[in-house]
């Protein structure tokens, strides 16, 4: 009798039963392509050892590789990569070192507040997002782009394409607020709008962003309740 082929989980298990390991692929949630040796200065390890742990998570299909002449960059595989660790970590037990710094825990309250996943918004803010996309029926309650969705985009100046390979709008679990935010490609394209815009606005951290006056102002006229938000509902201390 032939045995049927099943999901190596164990194999994706192993890649991310490292600290080392599991560090860097929340970091390439940014959805940036990084370098082994930006890698290894992000987790405090040498950069041999950074190339041998990329190594591995490469093998596991986590990450793809891009190589430009001399130099090696990774990024994570795809969305579904970035979903699956966004969905582990909002299993996963909340540590804060003992030796915190002030300024990492600012970070950290930034990336509650308002953060980059993968290319679209989560953290509080895109969670209020979500309400509100829901709110005003630009996202149905089983997760499809609305008519008055797609009219709500292009008011804003974002246009979605009539037909797509990745769903338009989907939801993702956040590691921080533990709901869903939605992702897809008119999250993924409403994120890069705002941040071209001025709309939103990167903090310290690569990941962290915030909403700005200007994207208060463009976003209450567009029906959408941000009057919450300005009594420090998005911001961090």
């Amino acid at each position: 009798m032939t045995t049927p082929a099943h999901p190596d989980l164990a194999l994706v298990a192993r890649a991310l039963a490292d600290e080392t390991r599991a560090s860097m692929v929340m970091a390439l949630l940014d959805g940036r392509a990084w370098t082994a040796g930006e890698l290894a200065s992000h987790a405090g390890v040498a950069r041999s050892t950074a190339s041998a742990h990329v190594d591995q998570l490469v093998a596991a299909g986590l990450v793809s590789e891009l190589r430009q002449g001399r130099h090696r960059y990774v990024r994570l595989r795809d969305a579904q990569v970035a979903d699956a660790v966004e969905a582990l970590a909002a299993l996963s037990p909340r540590v804060r070192p003992a030796t915190a710094s002030l300024s990492g825990q600012r970070v950290d309250a930034e990336l509650q507040a308002g953060r980059t996943c993968y290319r679209h918004l989560a953290g509080r803010l895109g969670v209020w997002l979500t309400d509100e996309w829901l709110r005003l029926e630009i996202v149905s309650d089983d997760w499809e782009l609305t008519a008055v969705g797609r009219a709500w985009l292009d008011g804003v100046g974002l246009q979605c394409p009539a037909a797509a390979r990745r769903p338009l709008v989907r939801p993702c679990l956040d590691w921080t607020e533990r709901r869903e935010h939605v992702a897809g490609l008119a999250a993924d394209g409403f994120a890069q709008h705002a941040l071209e815009l001025g709309w939103l606005e990167r903090r310290s951290h690569r990941r962290s962003v915030e909403l700005t006056p200007a994207g208060c102002t463009a976003l209450s006229a567009s029906g959408l309740r941000v009057d919450e938000l300005t009594a420090g509902h998005l911001s961090s201390p």
